[in-house]
């Protein structure tokens, strides 16, 4: 029934392009390492009102089968900013038909009455006891794209074999159901319930707990500046400002507002750095602000930058972040526990392709450190079985400056990370520190950990599955490589097959992950380095790190071996040339 996503195809059918509407019609979408997402536009593979009304037919036939009392607990929506004319496809319209699907067969709907955080829908859906929620949004990607995430009454993000067991009954009703277009219902319908001021107020109040510097915070001189990257953050950053006790952070102007063009930025993705950050920091200059804090257009996510004595700016990596968290929430909980508190009953975890400085940590403080598949969906999933066992976890991330402070939501959220970071910057200003600093002094007590992730971008299936083929069967047949240029592989683990070279039995401790690919190589050197694709981008990432001990303090050294692994492991493994990959571009 939308009139533009129905020209797009009738358009494509004039013109005789079918390999196109081939690629748009004869496959369907996949659960990622994000749920669903992809672009908006005409297709079965892509966003657009009638996928989202299938998607949501699925979840419902599947809820309904899971849970008798799903007409009593309800389902939460909440979307984010984005839009596209060409598709008359918004966000918000995607949310209500979310909603009308569910609210035409009587189950109540929390449906945000304006766009939130990601992190608002899982910890409204604990909040509220909700059976699942879902949030239309395509995070950091381009402007073109968008995507339906969905979590389970726990909090987190669906993992199998929920995601399967969805796309299986979004096959059997294809077909939309009488009043699954009726977008108006949210407006009409007394089962619709809004959730904001609620969910609002109980997150800013659950924020509290981990703030452990108030004082310092009420009388700090310290500035810092914001940028919500033309998304949601503006208004949710200024209240958790305001709830830990500081003077609200400066806006950059520009991109305040919600634009789903995301015009003053060539991609909204915080984690590009400094180009993309340049109206932020040219702002904190003339506001003699030493600290800048970006979330993503969903805000689930945070990039940080601070200004150095000689007037440069540090803009760290999540790595780099995930240091300081640690470091920090160990710290705070230490300062704070009660005294027959047991340091084997805490919990930090993090993504296996990120880095391993928490569990350097770890082992030096005693808590326990542990690792899951890439997307934050495994770390939700295993942090609420960690908290239903008594186990107390304080800090969880992926490197793709994702983080979770303390566990009110199960999910990444850039929201609470930012107030936190301000509170860091701020106790350690009292003690004549600055952000950068105490990193350094961190990787010089726990081991420096030096990495670097970029990727390649290759619109071609088929030569991905070639470059990772080839790996499998290197020198042999079934057998890996032993060499990379000169650097000695001391172990192999492939999670799309579940091989470990380093287990007795040679099996995987993580689960099989069969629809990704992903390979990662311990080499004798300390390096360790994964290749695998993206879960929501046509990308090959590469992730590589060397772990150093305390006592090899030569950072300069460690950082040459790592960018001379890093060509080989290019070179030898990923042959951009031959393979006709896009270098990211700088």
């Amino acid at each position: 029934q939308n009139q533009k996503t129905k020209e797009q195809i009738e358009s494509l059918l004039q013109n005789g392009k079918h390999k196109e509407l081939r690629d748009r019609l004869c496959c369907r979408l996949t659960f990622g390492t994000a749920g669903l997402r992809s672009a908006m536009g005409a297709g079965f593979c892509y966003i657009n009102d009638l996928t989202v009304i299938q998607s949501t037919q699925g979840i419902y036939k599947y809820l309904e089968r899971c849970f008798s009392d799903f007409k009593q607990r309800g389902f939460v929506v909440g979307y984010d900013t984005r839009g596209q004319v060409t598709s008359n496809c918004s966000s918000k319209k995607l949310a209500k038909l979310t909603a009308a699907v569910l609210l035409a067969k009587d189950v109540p709907v929390y449906f945000f009455s304006t766009y939130v955080p990601t992190p608002f829908v899982p910890y409204a859906v604990q909040q509220l006891n909700a059976v699942a929620g879902v949030m239309i949004t395509a995070s950091h990607n381009r402007k073109e794209d968008n995507g339906y995430k969905v979590y389970w009454e726990n909090g987190a993000q669906i993992t199998s074999p929920h995601d399967k067991e969805i796309i299986k009954c979004i096959e059997e009703c294809v077909e939309p159901w009488n009043g699954s277009w009726n977008e108006n219902l949210v407006d009409t319908s007394p089962l619709r319930q809004d959730p904001l001021k609620k969910i609002c107020d109980c997150y800013m109040e659950d924020l509290k707990k981990i703030c452990y510097h108030r004082e310092l915070n009420v009388q700090t001189t310290l500035k810092f500046v914001h940028t919500s990257f033309h998304g949601v953050g503006h208004d949710y950053v200024q209240l958790a400002f305001k709830a830990f006790g500081f003077q609200p952070p400066i806006p950059v102007p520009e991109q305040k507002d919600p634009d789903p063009d995301f015009s003053t930025v060539k991609c909204p993705n915080p984690e590009e750095g400094e180009s993309v950050l340049e109206l932020s920091l040219r702002l904190a200059e003339k506001e003699s602000a030493k600290v800048v804090v970006a979330t993503d257009p969903d805000a689930d996510r945070l990039a940080v930058a601070e200004q150095q004595e000689n007037g440069c700016w540090k803009v760290f990596t999540g790595n780099e972040l995930a240091a300081l968290f640690g470091w920090w929430m160990f710290s705070c909980w230490k300062e704070n526990c009660s005294e027959d508190a047991d340091v084997k009953n805490v919990y930090m975890l993090a993504t296996t392709v990120s880095s391993k400085i928490l569990r350097a940590i770890a082992l030096k403080e005693g808590f326990h450190f542990e690792e899951t598949l890439p997307g934050f969906k495994w770390i939700g999933s295993r942090v609420k079985n960690l908290l239903d066992n008594g186990k107390e976890v304080l800090f969880a991330f992926e490197e793709s400056i994702g983080f979770m402070c303390g566990t009110s939501v199960l999910d990444k959220d850039g929201v609470s990370a930012a107030v936190v970071i301000a509170e860091m910057a701020t106790y350690l200003e009292g003690k004549n520190l600055t952000l950068a600093q105490k990193l350094t002094e961190i990787y010089e007590t726990y081991g420096y950990h030096i990495s670097k992730t970029s990727y390649f971008l290759c619109y071609d299936p088929p030569t991905i599955k070639r470059i990772f083929e080839k790996l499998r069967n290197f020198d042999a047949p079934q057998s890996y490589p032993k060499l990379c240029g000169i650097y000695s592989i001391l172990h192999v683990r492939d999670v799309t097959t579940g091989y470990d070279s380093s287990q007795p039995n040679k099996i995987s401790v993580l689960p099989v992950s069969k629809s990704s690919q992903m390979i990662t190589f311990t080499f004798q050197n300390g390096c360790v380095a994964t290749l695998r694709t993206s879960g929501t981008e046509p990308k090959i990432k590469y992730y590589a790190e060397m772990c150093a001990l305390p006592e090899q303090s030569d950072r300069k050294v460690l950082e040459e071996e790592l960018q001379k692994l890093i060509e080989a492991l290019i070179e030898n493994f990923l042959e951009p040339d031959k393979n006709g990959l896009i270098w990211r571009s700088a």
